[in-house]
């Protein structure tokens, strides 16, 4: 058996907020849409967004703007363009000093881990361009022809969301050895951690 002081340093990073400046798939979607698209959904949406004020629940408010702006599109036009995106879009996303402690603790030999709420085939790219060893995030539900059903598929990947998804990975008994976070979303996660970093990065692009 493994001596589990052998094993590598196991560290979480939440990405929007946390690695970049702001929310990513928002920053998609509004790129993807243009601005006339873009305003034109926003309005359409109005009414998901005063209901949220009353649930709160992210989820419901993220399968509605999937619904808005990406139902029916097939899933490799998503994926084509979410490439397209990360391309132009990292340099103006991501915190220097976010990015320096992510390839410190590579440099160390930890297992880097993204954990994140927006849909991970649009965090795909950004993560595979740092060199993550996995990505967890939600995703999005495609119908039998791969196309966009306007809704996600599982729950949001927010709050204790993001340690059952961690547990599901690594084992019950999982413990990180730094989480970085900034939001109540990543509480959860942050407790599982030795090390734990709220809202420690600050840097601009």
């Amino acid at each position: 058996m493994p001596d589990p002081l052998d094993e590598p340093a196991l560290v979480a990073f939440d990405f929007d907020g946390t690695l970049t400046v702001e929310d990513s798939f928002t920053a998609f979607l509004k790129w993807r849409a243009g601005p006339l698209r873009w305003a034109f959904g926003c309005l359409r949406l109005t009414p998901s967004a005063i209901g949220y004020l009353f649930h709160r629940n992210r989820g419901r408010i993220k399968s509605a703007a999937i619904r808005e702006f990406l139902k029916g599109v097939k899933r490799e036009t998503l994926e084509a363009e979410a490439r397209t995106f990360a391309e132009i879009a990292a340099p103006r996303l991501f915190r220097p000093d976010a990015i320096m402690a992510w390839r410190r603790w590579r440099a160390s030999g930890a297992k880097t881990i993204i954990v994140t709420a927006s849909p991970d085939m649009i965090v795909a790219p950004f993560a595979r361009g740092l060199g993550c060893d996995r990505l967890i995030g939600s995703a999005i539900a495609f119908d039998k022809d791969d196309r966009a059903l306007g809704l996600l598929a599982g729950p949001n990947c927010r709050g204790p969301e993001k340690v059952r998804r961690l547990r599901e990975v690594y084992g019950e008994d999982v413990r990180l050895t730094a989480a970085y976070g900034d939001t109540s979303g990543d509480r959860e996660m942050l407790r599982i951690a030795d090390e734990k970093g709220y809202r420690v990065f600050k840097g601009r692009p």
